[in-house]
């Protein structure tokens, strides 16, 4: 049986992180990562993927050139957790034990969710920048005008930002090929705001009505019709005693039953229904009864598990009050590591707390983009140095250069090497 001193969950962009910055402190420390993938991909990009403005194979690295050196790849997929005895089960390398645990898999798209969207998925209006962009470029420079309809499904999802950036992105390209006249840009979000910091809402509900862009809140996506391009949306204010009070006959909805809206697409874009993976799901690890049910439970401000002291989480994986980015984890990482190498020593946890950072890069059009820094609460929180320089609430062009160059050179350079 294999044992490390500290062993990683997942080798994405927090199981590597953490390595990097662990063997940047203690070189001496024996540390496993397990992880099944050949390749590793800079996400955030897909969003520039879906309206042909990024080179996808940019986005992909492989897997070995970013695991750290003396960090033990264990090339597997976890398949369950014994956390009494420090023990992870494999598929195939067998049993692995540690003396703390960084748990960073990610999370899975659950298409079975939502009714019909498998079936959806397989056609030519139906897509996501989450799963593929690339079809989703297509799909865009192939639409003709009518309804395009812009979702996200009522789970969690990561980067929660992405359903609206590609709708802007979409909402400018239809206007550059001519066929924005006869296009109703529709964004329909479970949601009840366009976005939870106040400031950066201003900005972005100025954008919707200069752009004349269809809102929808409390559309909670349901159900697909993929023969007929029909959604289904649950409206989800009780408030509002009926749903007739907000359904557009100009866009063709339709009432469905007390509380539902049916809406006619010509093209969809959504994001997918996603969870924890099974193997976190069913584990000790996970909260079993509470709205969080099937996510990592962990102190949200030093990321130790609420049960098993010597286990830590972040990323995507995790029950915390705040969005799942790149840029969490950035934040994220340090504690981890503080952490553990502060138990190591002196057992005790170390001083800095996560403080619920995280931030979105709302790109609102080609050349143009807000940035969205918050923590927990949705208090706004900026970078003092960058809010020197330039009012990240308003669209910049500066903001457009980090997102397309900046901030894939410094993941793939500074952070993934332990060094951000």
């Amino acid at each position: 049986m294999s044992h490390y001193q500290v062993l990683i969950i997942g080798g994405g962009t927090g199981g590597i992180t953490v390595a990097a910055q662990l063997k940047r402190k203690n070189k001496s420390l024996s540390i496993g990562l397990v992880e099944p993938s050949d390749t590793h991909y800079y996400q955030p990009a897909w969003t520039l993927v879906g309206a042909g403005t990024f080179d996808f194979e940019k986005t992909k690295r492989k897997e070995v050139d970013y695991i750290p050196k003396g960090v033990a790849w264990i090339k597997d997929y976890a398949t369950g957790f014994e956390p009494e005895k420090n023990t992870v089960f494999t598929k195939s390398s067998g049993n692995i034990t540690y003396d703390y645990l960084v748990v960073s898999p990610g999370l899975v798209m659950d298409y079975s969710l939502l009714p019909g969207l498998e079936e959806a998925m397989k056609t030519d209006a139906v897509g996501s920048v989450y799963t593929d962009p690339k079809k989703f470029w297509s799909m865009l420079n192939n639409f003709k005008g009518g309804n395009a309809v812009f979702t996200q499904a009522n789970t969690p999802i990561k980067c929660g930002g992405a359903p609206q950036k590609i709708m802007y992105l979409s909402e400018h390209f239809l206007r550059k090929k001519g066929i924005r006249n006869n296009t109703n840009v529709i964004f329909a979000t479970p949601g009840t705001v366009i976005f939870g910091v106040k400031e950066i809402a201003k900005t972005l509900n100025k954008i919707i009505i200069d752009r004349d862009i269809i809102f929808k809140t409390y559309y909670a996506p349901i159900k697909i019709d993929a023969e007929n391009k029909e959604i289904t949306f649950r409206f989800m204010n009780s408030h509002l005693q009926n749903c007739a009070m907000v359904v557009d006959n100009k866009i063709g909805e339709d009432i469905v039953g007390e509380s539902d809206i049916k809406m006619k697409y010509d093209m969809l874009h959504l994001a997918p229904p996603q969870r924890a993976p099974d193997f976190i799901r069913d584990s000790p690890l996970a909260l079993q009864d509470d709205p969080n049910k099937g996510w990592v439970s962990v102190d949200i401000n030093t990321l130790q598990h609420t049960k098993y002291p010597n286990v830590f989480g972040l990323g995507d994986v995790v029950a915390l009050p705040t969005a799942k980015t790149g840029a969490a984890i950035r934040k994220q990482a340090p504690v981890v590591v503080g952490n553990i190498l502060h138990l190591m020593k002196e057992n005790t946890l170390d001083k800095p707390v996560y403080e619920g950072y995280s931030s979105c890069p709302l790109v609102t059009g080609y050349g143009k983009m807000v940035l969205a820094e918050f923590k927990y609460n949705n208090v706004r929180d900026s970078d003092p140095l960058i809010s020197k320089f330039v009012d990240t609430t308003k669209e910049q062009f500066s903001m457009w250069l980090l997102k397309k160059y900046g901030l894939p050179f410094m993941y793939w350079n500074l952070m993934l090497r332990g060094k951000a």
